[in-house]
């Protein structure tokens, strides 16, 4: 999303992560898939002003190799890879000048900068990825370096915002794009069987159904204590879910996945909309983009009172534990209006991938004017 809204005033080459020998050697779809794009250079042209380019060299899968020295070694040549490998495409389509962009690609792009030698490197972190055990094994090493060479940092949340602000003191808070055109107010919306059979009070969560992300004491609790409540939970379950007792009770709905078209048919159904968010290391700082969603449709929106959530505050009601849970959602109910309905599609009418953008641009600029 970012690429294309780039592309609007700028030539944008896009480059896809390079394939890992192991996936080359395990995957016959991906042999397939890179045989038939030596025939274009490993090069797509999507629209006017943007390329994708899938690099043709293997890289090292390297995040479980046994000791520092080791991994910063595959590291550093992986590195001068995929430089190689990105220069080429700029030769290709005689990019001079550039700015790169880094989205949070701590390990394979640790030296592009060094090799590039852009205009301008920018890092862009948008989720809390040392919360995963995976990125945290190398991470807490590579990133606050990686991020401290940046000559920018963005992130999509404050929280991530502060945590790059401890390496690097140019870090900035951008807020996240949305594409909410399929929510927007004047969308026809269709009625299913499924929707019609629903009665009473109607609390809605939209989005999938995973465990490290969402509490299920929360919609459990609310399901037991609230049974006049119809709880309905719109989108694929992981095993907890699919084990859990929710299954048992009268008044909780589950959809199954349901097309993104779907999707506004079933919010118009909710009362409140809620993101029962857990809170963890890999929660507690991302952006939850399904609350834009939820209030471009004018919905009460009730979630997990966490960092990123502060963002929201004047829109959305924060709820702090299980019984707040059923007071936030009552408060809700009772203090919904018109008034209030417009100013939440308003707000999340803001949050497009034009204004996210321009919010880097103004960043870059004053980068630009700074450096010279």
């Amino acid at each position: 999303n970012i690429a294309m809204e780039f592309s609007r005033h700028n030539r944008v080459l896009y480059i896809n992560p390079p394939v890992s020998r192991l996936s080359w050697l395990r995957n016959r779809s991906v042999r397939e898939q890179r045989i038939q794009l030596k025939k274009s250079n490993n090069m797509i042209k999507v629209e006017e002003n943007i390329w994708v380019y899938y690099p043709g060299r293997f890289l090292e899968t390297l995040n479980r190799l046994p000791f520092n020295p080791l991994f910063d070694w595959v590291t550093r040549r992986n590195s001068n890879i995929f430089a190689k490998e990105i220069r080429y495409a700029m030769q290709f389509l005689q990019f001079k000048n550039h700015v790169h962009f880094c989205d949070s690609d701590m390990f394979r792009s640790f030296y592009l900068k060094e090799r590039l030698n852009p205009e301008l490197y920018i890092y862009y972190s948008r989720d809390n990825l040392l919360g995963v055990d995976y990125w945290k094994r190398q991470g807490v090493r590579y990133e606050p370096r990686h991020m401290a060479k940046a000559d920018i940092v963005l992130s999509n949340s404050e929280y991530l915002a502060d945590i790059a602000g401890r390496s690097n003191p140019n870090s900035h808070f951008v807020g996240q794009g949305c594409d909410l055109s399929n929510f927007l107010p004047g969308k026809e919306l269709k009625s299913s069987a499924d929707i019609d059979r629903l009665g009473s009070t109607v609390i809605g969560y939209v989005g999938t159904l995973n465990t490290l992300r969402l509490d299920l004491n929360v919609i459990e609790y609310l399901a037991v204590h609230q049974p006049e409540w119809q709880i309905v939970l719109v989108g694929p379950e992981d095993d907890a879910f699919r084990r859990s007792r929710l299954h048992e009770m009268p008044n909780v709905w589950f959809t199954g996945r349901k097309a993104m078209e779907e999707l506004p048919d079933w919010i118009s159904t909710f009362d409140v909309a809620i993101n029962p968010q857990k809170i963890n290391e890999v929660t507690i700082g991302n952006y939850p983009r399904k609350i834009d969603e939820y209030l471009a449709m004018g919905k009460p929106v009730v979630a997990t009172e966490t960092e990123a959530m502060k963002y929201f505050s004047g829109f959305v009601t924060p709820a702090a534990d299980l019984p707040g849970w059923i007071a936030a959602i009552e408060d809700a109910l009772s203090s919904d209006s018109v008034k209030r309905q417009r100013a939440r599609m308003a707000f999340a009418k803001s949050h497009s991938w034009e204004q996210n953008v321009n919010r880097m641009y103004k960043i870059i600029k004053t980068a630009d004017s700074n450096a010279n």
